[in-house]
């Protein structure tokens, strides 16, 4: 199928899969899609399963969209909880078009549970309460992350088979260069690999390539990418900047949260150190999976220059386990990790110029052709090992690829009976179930407006700084916002950084006593860092208070 034929089926309503080789243009067709849809003043909820798969689409994860958080599955009593959250209840009243990119690494169990919640946000028995869901992904990228051996799709969820999906599957090819990487790509799909192929690799293999600074090595393994950030650090001259993370709850609690947040317990840094973030920050300019290189520090603080140019002042993140309101385990640190080399899992989703590749311990099908797929062209290969199970693809995906490629073929032989004047009927008529406009005029209106919106855009913080000049104190800040207290002092500290005439904040100031012991307590640190601190006053005081008290010393 091509992208204009998938664009006239989403445009029509119909529930959609979108897939297609790495390169194809799924994500482009979404870009597409969505800003169609936003120039007429339809309400898109743009979400994917990762975060560096959110930015490249502009929104946010489906985790955090949803309301779930980290959780998987959700008992009627979660359900019902969420139900009483007014701003969530809203989103998915006003959500008429909700789309999810990289949904084959959604696992088929929490893809219900997405399904049973909106039924109930939006009071209908509809897939997904009615709204339109736009699939995108493609099953030859990595499985979803189970804690059994056994790996089910996202396909084999009950609400799959109800939602009458039209599957558009992309066949043309538009990032990768080098046509020789794209067949081998090919073959890697069909399940035959050609002994020409094979070739390639052991050439590949014989005679590396010079390893170049700014690519990226990607691993299958954390503990071979530890090895390689460490030595990489160790190269680096000048001071390290060391930050251990604070925790807190139950041992097990603790452990569970830490294991699944990426964020070391101690990280070390210094200027020109590779980074990446490992907490999604939109506001901030920075998700799960940005890469950047530290430029420098201003007060212990790190600045990273992403990829993309932007400077970030980099301070602590809070991951918190909630049930029922109340925190049962948290966890503070930067949002970052080395990251000159990272894991093919957490490569996902990026498209690279040069990488040094190593498959030698490959342990799951298709973490071969995900590695592969990231690069542009074959001659930006330097591949480190290779193993067996390195080019292998599921069975059960081969197969079910030749369905999906089935079922878009007949797609597409269906919409070619339609003229384009049944296209736009179909068209606007969505457009307007959908509480849209099809008046030129309105449309024009709105697309200048949307011109405009980056000069008009708030920062962050100042729109922290809004609701303190409010009298709102931090709980409230937090919700209204909906963050964590610890991002809204986090902002206090920036605001405080920035020089912010804010006389205001002197709400927040502990009590004379209270300072008076955290000051103290602060004597002597060369670089006023929490661990020590909170350490030395043996937990009497929570990381957000001494955070708040440190900004009066």
């Amino acid at each position: 199928m091509i992208q204009k034929d998938a664009l006239n089926i989403l445009k029509a309503g119909r529930n959609v899969y979108l897939t297609g080789a790495a390169g194809a243009g799924k994500t482009h067709v979404l870009n597409t899609y969505t800003a169609y849809l936003k120039e007429r003043g339809v309400a898109v909820a743009v979400t994917a399963s990762t975060g560096i798969a959110a930015t490249h689409l502009g929104g946010m994860t489906i985790h955090s969209w949803s309301g779930i958080g980290i959780k998987e599955t959700l008992s009627d009593f979660d359900i019902e909880l969420l139900l009483q959250k007014e701003s969530l209840w809203k989103r998915y009243q006003n959500t008429k078009i909700l789309i999810i990119d990289e949904v084959s690494m959604i696992a088929p169990h929490m893809f219900d549970t997405l399904d049973r919640l909106a039924r109930a946000m939006r009071d209908s028995d509809s897939p997904f309460g009615g709204m339109q869901i736009v699939l995108s992904g493609d099953f030859f990228q990595l499985p979803p992350i189970t804690k059994n051996q056994t790996i089910r799709y996202v396909d084999s969820a009950d609400v799959w088979k109800k939602m009458d999906i039209r599957v558009c599957y992309l066949e043309e090819q538009f990032r990768q260069e080098d046509s020789s990487l794209e067949e081998i790509l090919s073959e890697m799909r069909s399940g035959e690999v050609s002994l020409r192929t094979e070739e390639v690799f052991e050439e590949l293999l014989r005679t590396p390539k010079k390893m170049e600074t700014t690519s990226t090595r990607l691993y299958t393994h954390n503990i071979d990418v530890d090895e390689v950030n460490n030595e990489q650090l160790t190269q680096l001259p000048g001071k390290v900047y060391t930050y251990a993370m604070s925790t807190r709850g139950t041992s097990s609690r603790v452990a569970s949260l830490c294991k699944s947040i990426l964020a070391p317990e101690k990280l070390e840094l210094k200027k020109n150190a590779a980074v990446m973030f490992v907490k999604n920050n939109f506001e901030e300019g920075y998700v799960n999976g940005t890469l950047g290189t530290v430029v420098g520090f201003e007060k212990n603080t790190p600045i990273v220059k992403t990829r993309a140019g932007k400077k970030i002042y980099v301070t602590d993140a809070t991951w918190e386990v909630v049930d029922d309101g109340k925190v049962l385990a948290s966890a503070t640190q930067l949002p970052l990790r080395l990251a000159w080399a990272i894991t093919v899992h957490k490569s996902q989703g990026m498209s690279l110029d040069a990488a040094e590749i190593d498959l030698s311990k490959s342990f799951v099908a298709g973490q071969g052709y995900v590695a592969l797929s990231r690069l542009r062209s074959l001659e930006g290969l330097t591949l480190l090992g290779l193993n067996n199970k390195a080019l292998a693809v599921d069975p059960y995906v081969l197969e079910l690829n030749t369905q999906l490629l089935n079922e878009s073929s007949k797609w597409t032989k269906v919409i070619g009976r339609f003229s384009e004047d049944d296209f736009k009927e179909m068209h606007d008529d969505f457009i307007i179930q959908s509480g849209g406009t099809t008046d030129p005029y309105e449309i024009e209106k709105i697309k200048s407006e949307e011109k405009e919106q980056p000069e008009e855009k708030v920062s962050t913080y100042e729109k922290t700084k809004i609701l303190i000049l409010e009298g709102k104190n931090l709980k409230k800040i937090a919700e209204e916002r909906g963050m964590t207290i610890g991002t809204i002092i986090s902002h206090l500290e920036k605001l405080k950084k920035t020089g912010s005439t804010v006389t205001d904040l002197k709400k927040f100031k502990p009590k004379p006593d209270t300072l008076k012991e955290i000051k103290a307590a602060f004597k002597g640190s060369k670089d006023n860092t929490l661990a020590p601190v909170h350490k030395k006053l043996k937990g009497k005081y929570s990381y957000e208070e001494l955070r708040l008290a440190r900004l009066f010393l």
